[in-house]
């Protein structure tokens, strides 16, 4: 279920990002057909761009962005399996309650249980730490 899921996303995934491709194409072709007799015509270039799309992000806010996602991984792992197994396929694979029951071989009542079971012990450990919720 797990495997046949991602490679569901992943499809839809292409798929979309060829739609959204290939509209662009079509909307930006549409400027160079106007009797322009110039091949290096290029629309984009006549577009603006943002004062801040050159911008790098600050090296302290990615080194706190990753050591937040270690804490958080770390907390994950130290989940019951079955609560793991539960906040994952919610959560990280988005599935509903009744999707994660099928997944799970269990009722929905439990996989609610689990979830919830799951974030309050995550919430718990990462204020623990020091993370802002």
């Amino acid at each position: 279920m797990l495997f046949q899921r991602i490679l569901q996303n992943t499809i839809h995934d292409h798929f979309r990002r060829q739609k959204v491709r290939s509209t662009w194409t079509v909307l930006l072709s549409a400027f160079g057909e106007k009797g322009d007799k110039d091949d290096d015509y290029d629309p984009l270039e006549t577009l603006a761009a943002k004062s801040d799309s050159n911008a790098t992000v600050d090296p302290a806010v990615q080194l706190e962005q990753a050591q937040i996602v270690g804490l958080i991984e770390q907390a994950l792992m130290r989940l019951p399996a079955r609560q793991r197994e539960a906040f994952l396929l919610r959560y990280w694979e988005e599935l509903d309650v009744a999707e994660a029951a099928a997944a799970m071989g269990c009722s929905e009542g439990s996989v609610k249980t689990h979830c919830s079971r799951a974030v309050r012990a995550l919430a718990a450990t990462l204020t623990a730490k020091g993370v802002k919720l």
